[in-house]
């Protein structure tokens, strides 16, 4: 628990105390996003590289508190032994994904590049890390499934969860904060079942993204750009599959019952069904699904005339919410916890798209000034 508390103190204080000189540097070297295009909301030149600082204070509170020395945190030195080349892999892999977002920050990255590096991306977390979805877990009656279709199924994962993070962070403070819920959850869940390296990553996270979010909130002083959102997504990835691949024995009284699968896509439920249902619209029109646009949740609660502030607010409720709901289908048939709770996000989210406009109160209300 120590090691947890000082992750989070450490990450959180090295992104509140570093942020501001990233801010003067990138303003003085002209590394911001001009408000160049009609669906981009900002009026006025904001820096784009606060993924910087998410990325390297994450990454050196990880290794700066890892408890190499304190055995208890595994339970056998096999689990140590996995840990690590766990911690290995997802190093090599972060900085990949990292400058590849830096790059397309600064100077642009094309579509077909950046799809080859998050494949290989991919393939060094799930075929070398190991980190992959071994089977349904009682999903479908389906335990175990064969090996290369457990590797394309990871791969792909990987892809539409680093993609799903990266095409939320279009408000301000909207992908920091729901990071940040997503990895406090993750967080708890890991510290329940006894699997602290991950609950120490889970609550460093938490402590960057918490930090960033004094800088990112509305108004936004600084965007985390590519290179934040595809880091957040990479780890995002790396916790949700481990927390499906939890065993059902280490399950304390608190969630015993509760499908991990199930949780799983409780706590990435936003995310993943505004892609979903973006990519659907835009198929649908015959754009590509990667074609930008200003159909997303956020963009069309902004365009009703809520604010970035209250944006925020709404659709961080909903990425609390539905998690704390899929607690009540504990002991339920794992197949029908999934579609229940699939069948409730996707209402949940798009019910936030019948919220009424307050552009016409807006206008009476400045006229009546």
């Amino acid at each position: 628990m120590r090691e947890i508390i000082l992750g989070f103190i450490t990450s959180f204080f090295v992104v509140l105390l570093a942020t501001p000189s990233l801010i003067k540097v990138a303003k003085l070297k002209h590394l911001v996003d001009e408000p160049s295009e009609e669906r981009k909301h900002h009026t006025a030149s904001k820096p784009t590289i606060g993924g910087i600082i998410i990325f390297a204070a994450s990454l050196f509170s990880y290794a700066l508190w890892f408890p190499w020395d304190n055995m208890s945190y595994f339970g056998s030195p096999d689990q140590f032994k996995e840990s690590v080349m766990e911690f290995k892999f997802f190093i090599a892999a972060s900085i990949l994904i990292f400058f590849i977002g830096v790059k397309d920050d600064i100077i642009g990255v094309a579509p077909v590049k950046k799809l080859v590096s998050h494949i290989i991306v991919g393939f060094i977390l799930v075929m070398m890390a190991d980190i992959r979805i071994s089977g349904f877990h009682g999903l479908f009656g389906v335990e175990e499934i064969p090996y290369y279709a457990s590797v394309l199924l990871s791969v792909f994962t990987y892809i539409v969860v680093v993609n799903a993070y990266n095409l939320i962070d279009g408000s301000d403070g909207l992908a920091a904060g729901v990071g940040l819920i997503t990895s406090v959850f993750f967080g708890v869940w890991f510290y329940q079942t006894a699997q602290l390296p991950l609950s120490l990553l889970s609550f460093i996270l938490a402590g960057s993204l918490g930090a960033f979010l004094v800088f990112n909130f509305n108004p936004a002083r600084i965007f985390m750009g590519d290179s934040g959102a595809l880091f957040i997504g990479a780890l995002t990835f790396v916790l949700a599959i481990k927390c499906i691949e939890t065993r059902l024995d280490v399950l304390p009284s608190m969630i015993a019952g509760l499908s991990a699968p199930v949780y799983a896509m409780a706590v990435l439920a936003y995310p993943l069904i505004d892609t979903l249902r973006v990519f659907s619209i835009r198929i649908s029109h015959g754009m590509s699904p990667f074609a930008p646009d200003r159909k997303h949740v956020h963009h069309i609660l902004i365009d009703k005339g809520y604010s970035h502030a209250q944006t925020a607010l709404i659709l961080y409720f909903l990425c609390i919410t539905v998690p704390l709901i899929s607690m009540f289908f504990r002991s339920i048939d794992s197949t029908i916890s999934f579609f229940s709770m699939f069948v409730i996000s996707f209402l949940m989210v798009n019910s936030v798209l019948l919220f009424p406009s307050r552009k016409k109160h807006l206008n009476l209300a400045r006229s009546a000034e």
